[in-house]
């Protein structure tokens, strides 16, 4: 499985309570794509959210996302990690 680093943007505001209800929604379906989503970071002064999962491809990740009601601006490989 490959590692994925996704961005949101536009999530001003967003509370401790949304991401984890967010985060929550992607893991509730996130097997069905063969996704697992690790962690997920959010700064709501900027509206940023970072998602990090293992998945067979992008396109698993953004379905999951997708389906869960908060489609990924961007989803990046990351190829390299220590």
């Amino acid at each position: 499985m490959a590692t994925f680093m996704d961005v949101h943007t536009g999530m001003t505001g967003i509370t401790d309570e949304q991401l984890a209800a967010a985060h929550q929604a992607d893991l509730a379906i996130e097997a069905e794509e063969g996704v697992h989503f690790k962690q997920a970071w959010a700064d709501p002064e900027s509206g940023t959210v970072y998602c990090l999962s293992e998945a067979p491809t992008a396109d698993a990740v953004q379905r999951v996302h997708e389906r869960a009601g908060h489609p990924a601006d961007e989803v990046h490989p990351v190829p390299l990690s220590v």
